[in-house]
Parts: structure tokens; C-alpha cells; sequence
């Protein structure tokens, strides 16, 4: 357990917190949300003892143990992969390196009475720790995140960025903490990964709290939502889509000045039972179940999240010819990226780009639009597309210093008056003088929410969009959601939100490095499959 008493912080004129005072207990993952610069990270760091608030305390029960995801890829890069798993139970690695160093003065012959006694203390708090299955544990939880037995041993400095994310994951679960604090812990997974993670914290018995924007996984683990609003947490029973849903309802109850108390009322219930009757049969699944049937109509709240309005309206209809793609292939550094990748593109397919390695999707795109030359292969266009391309890497686009974002949306305009173009930064957020931004100094997640802005001026019939829900908050990522999943065209993505490719595509197409696997079926199905599986492994195993 891990609790606040009026907690707050500011910085300057900004209220981040106010007299917040918030229990988290055990058995319960709490999904920490808000919108963007609400706080979310901060107030972990504030339950970790990493910032200190301007008022209030945080209090943790004497003897119990926090864990935190750390953030820093390079901290122990100078450490085997295994200790730096073990690390993460600080007292036992503390206990594990004092013993090592008598051990190595009794090898030395310079060990005393008093090292011998100390030994039998250490050994002793080293049992007591499970210290003898401190590997195996450790072990254990690297090989269910993907890092394979033959680099346990590496130096962290051997292995790569998204390899070290999962160390540092398995680091913050070791040694089972009596709270766990997890920012971002899906950031750089593949599905599989992720999977394992939820099935994981499905079966913990302590306290989690969690800030994600994926909301597969918040979907999945979380039995309460803590909304950070108002410079105040509020907790809502329920996971991800429970809040959302029931905060839309919330606001639209509260539109309808007219409607009677038990109107409302009875359509709570009948919202409540279409939740509680799609649980699945996990632990969290069947807490929440409980906790929803006891909500009442004065628990529910609306939200003052905005939502930005992303609608993609293609300017003509495509044709039967969308695009062909004939045995491409590339390789990077000596090794395949791409491999004999061979499909077409279908009027209504909208396909999600997937695989292990993050470079083979950008790479087929940058193919596709003429970035990079493919080593063989080919591909082609049909005449009646209009392709719109959302690229990853986006910082090209905003280099200019000499003009604001009126200016800048202006350039992929038809329609050059400038009311036309305050309208349209308007719906996507950027109201009174934030259009007057200059490119140059926006955040990640305005720089995505303008090259959306610009796709939909470009009336594309074809969108090609490279992990578009990078940067952005939930609330942009469920806008975007709904406006692909509404879109009338066709469709090639590649994202890392599970939610939003199960949602969104009817079609998977995994780049491998010995070729292609290419189903239309949904994202789940896909996962699902034993056959698939089988075929990826070894597909995998023979590059």
C-alpha cells in the first residue's frame, strides 16, 4: 500500500497537484491518467521520493518496498544483464556484493572473527530474501520478455535500446515489491511481450500503479482508473474504456438539462450491465465486475479532456488498381530488413505492418514513397491514387523559424484564407495564440497532431501512416482511432498500440527477415493462431 495526504506542487504560477490525498491499496493496478503536461510522471516520481511536493507527505508502510521503472538506457551498461535484474531488489544485491567481498578475503587469507560473524548475518538475510533463487527468478522473467539465455550474461552496453527497456522492466518486477511503479512499461514490446506483461500483473498480488497510453494494456490489467483533472486524482472503478465511456456518457447527461434523474439513472445501469457483461475471466476482469454493479450516478463525472476532431475525407474514389508491391527487398548493414515482400492493396483493406524489428515497416514506406531504392523489387501506384504518407521521423517538416502555424498548415491548403486555416488548427487544438506558434518549437505530440492536420487537407484516398500514435496523448490517439476506423479508403499503417490495430485493421502483413506472412483477419485471430506462431518462430529461426 501507498498513499498521499494533501499533497501539492507547483512550479511558479502552475498548479500541478492540490492537497491531493489518494490511497493506492493492494491487489489493485491503478492506471494513472490525464492529458498532456497534467502531471502524470511527476506524481510517481513524487511517490518514489524522486521530487519532493511543496506541501503534503507520502506514506509507505515501514519494511515494505517500492520498485520503479527506470528511464535511463545507459545507467548499467557497465553490468551483466543478469545482476542488472537483481539490482532491482536493492537490499539483496546490497547483501549479495557485502558477501562476495568476505568471501574473497577468506580466498585471500586475510578474513577475521568479526568477517565470519558478519557472514552468518548476511547469510542468513540472504535466505530470508530467496537470494538462492534470486537467478532463476531473475532469469525467468528476462526469457518472458524476449531476452533469450545466451545474453544473461552480456554487459547491458552489448545489447540495443529496445533489448535494454525490457532489462529495466524485468529489473522494476524482480523480487516481487510490495508496489510498483510503471511509466510507460509497453514503450519498445512487441505483442508478445506485452501479452506477457498483462498476464503477469494479472497475477500480482501487491499494488501497481501505471501510466500508459496504450490502451490494450490499460484495458487489461486495470481494476481503477486514477484521473488526474483539476490538479486533483480522482478513482473510478473500472479500466480504460470503462472511463472513457462513462465519462462520454457523463458529459452527454449532463447536455441533456431536460432528461430526468432516472432516466439517467436507468441508463447508467443498462451501461453498467453492457460492461460488466463483456469482462473476460482474469482476476482484474472479475474485480472490476464487482466494483461496477456498486457504481452510482453521482460517481460518474465529466471529463475536461478536449478531443481533437480527425476525419479523413478522400476527394475521389479510388479505383480497382491501388497498389502493387513485387518481391521488394533491402538490406541493412549485410542483413535483410526486407525480404521478397510481394502483396496488393485492395479497395477497403486496411493493413497493419508488424514484426520484430521497427526498421523493416519505415523502410517499406520510405520504398513506397520514393525515400530509398529498393535493393530488387519493384512497386506501383495506381492512377487514380492519392497517396497521403504520415513518415515517423517528421522534423523535417518543421525546420522554419519564419512563420507561425497559420503560415505552416497554409502550404498543404486549397483553401489560402487564413479564417479556413484557424478553423482547422482549431479543431485540432491549436485555438487563439497557439496558432501563432512558431514550427520550430512544438512538441512532439503538436508536430503529429499537424501532419494529421495536414493529411487531411491532402484528401488522400491511400493513407500510409508509420506508428502515428507515437507522442500522442489518449485522447488524440482515441481520436485518431475513430477517425481511421471511420475512413472510406484504404489503409497501410504500422503502430504499437494493440488496441488501435485490433480496432482498425482487417488485414496483418508481418515483415521477417526470410519473407512475409499475409492474413486478412483481425489482430487478436493473428496472435491467437498456433500456426501462425509456429510459422513466425521459424521464420525468425532460419534468418
Amino acid at each position: 500500500m501507498i498513499s498521499t495526504t494533501n499533497v501539492s506542487l507547483r512550479y511558479g504560477k502552475r498548479v500541478l497537484f492540490e492537497d491531493v490525498t489518494v490511497k493506492f491499496l493492494p491487489g489493485n493496478v491503478y492506471g494513472l491518467i490525464g492529458a498532456n503536461g497534467a502531471g502524470k510522471s511527476t506524481f510517481l516520481k513524487i511517490l518514489s521520493g524522486e521530487i519532493e511536493p511543496n506541501t503534503g507527505s507520502v506514506e509507505l508502510p515501514v519494511g515494505q518496498r517500492l520498485a520503479v521503472l527506470k528511464q535511463n538506457q545507459f545507467a548499467y551498461d557497465d553490468q551483466q544483464v543478469l545482476a542488472t535484474v537483481i539490482q532491482g531488489h536493492q537490499q539483496l544485491a546490497a547483501v549479495m556484493k557485502e558477501k562476495d567481498e568476505l568471501y574473497a578475503k577468506y580466498d585471500l587469507g586475510t578474513a577475521t572473527d568479526a568477517d565470519g560473524e558478519r557472514l552468518g548475518v548476511l547469510e542468513g538475510e540472504f535466505a530470508d530474501m530467496s537470494g538462492w533463487d534470486a537467478e532463476y527468478q531473475a532469469a525467468e522473467l528476462l526469457s518472458g520478455l524476449g531476452i533469450t539465455e545466451d545474453k544473461h550474461q552480456s554487459l547491458m552496453s552489448d545489447l540495443g535500446a529496445s533489448e535494454k527497456v525490457r532489462v529495466l522492466l524485468a529489473q522494476a518486477l524482480f523480487g516481487n515489491p510490495d508496489v510498483l511503479l510503471l511509466d510507460e512499461p509497453t514503450n519498445n514490446l512487441d505483442a508478445e511481450s506485452v501479452l506477457w506483461l498483462e498476464n503477469f500483473l494479472d497475477s500480482f498480488e501487491n499494488t501497481v500503479i501505471v501510466v500508459s497510453h496504450d490502451r490494450h494494456f490499460l484495458d487489461a490489467v486495470c481494476n481503477y482508473m486514477a484521473d488526474l483533472d483539476f490538479s486533483k486524482i480522482t478513482m473510478y472503478p473500472g479500466n480504460y474504456s470503462f472511463w472513457y465511456e462513462s465519462s462520454q456518457l457523463a458529459l452527454r447527461q449532463r447536455q441533456e438539462v431536460n432528461k430526468k434523474t432516472e432516466d439517467k439513472r436507468k441508463e447508467l445501469e443498462e451501461f453498467v450491465r453492457r460492461f460488466s457483461a463483456n469482462a473476460s475471466k482474469s482476476k482484474q476482469a472479475t474485480s472490476r465486475q464487482k466494483l461496477l454493479q456498486k457504481l452510482t450516478l453521482e460517481e460518474i463525472k465529466p471529463s475536461s479532456r478536449r478531443y481533437p476532431y480527425i476525419a479523413f475525407k478522400p476527394e475521389r474514389e479510388a479505383g480497382n488498381q491501388l497498389l502493387s508491391v513485387e518481391n521488394v527487398s533491402k538490406k541493412v548493414d549485410g542483413q535483410f530488413v526486407l525480404k521478397n515482400v510481394s502483396f496488393s492493396l485492395d479497395k477497403g483493406d486496411k493493413v497493419a505492418i508488424v514484426g520484430r524489428d521497427d526498421r523493416a515497416a519505415s523502410l517499406l514506406f520510405d520504398i513506397l514513397f520514393g525515400e530509398t531504392k529498393p535493393d530488387t523489387g519493384d512497386y506501383k501506384w495506381g492512377t487514380t491514387i492519392t497517396p497521403s504518407y504520415f513518415p515517423k521521423e517528421n522534423s523535417a517538416y518543421f525546420q522554419a523559424d519564419n512563420m507561425n502555424l497559420v503560415d505552416w498548415l497554409r502550404q498543404y491548403s486549397v483553401e489560402k484564407d487564413e479564417s479556413f486555416v484557424r478553423g482547422w488548427l482549431g479543431r485540432m487544438l491549436f485555438s487563439g495564440e497557439e496558432s501563432q506558434k512558431k514550427p520550430n518549437v512544438l512538441s512532439g505530440g503538436e508536430k503529429v497532431r499537424c501532419m494529421l492536420s495536414k493529411m487531411m487537407l491532402e484528401s488522400g484516398n491511400v493513407l500510409v501512416l508509420d506508428d502515428p500514435t507515437n507522442h500522442l496523448d489518449l485522447e488524440s490517439i482515441q481520436a485518431l482511432n475513430n477517425g481511421l476506423k471511420d475512413f472510406t479508403g484504404s489503409l497501410i499503417f504500422a503502430s504499437h498500440d494493440l488496441q488501435f490495430i485490433e480496432t482498425v485493421a482487417n488485414r496483418i502483413i508481418e515483415l521477417t527477415p526470410d519473407g512475409i506472412i499475409d492474413r486478412r483477419m483481425n489482430y487478436e485471430e493473428y496472435l491467437a493462431d498456433e500456426n501462425l506462431k509456429a510459422q513466425r518462430q521459424k521464420m525468425y529461426q532460419l534468418a
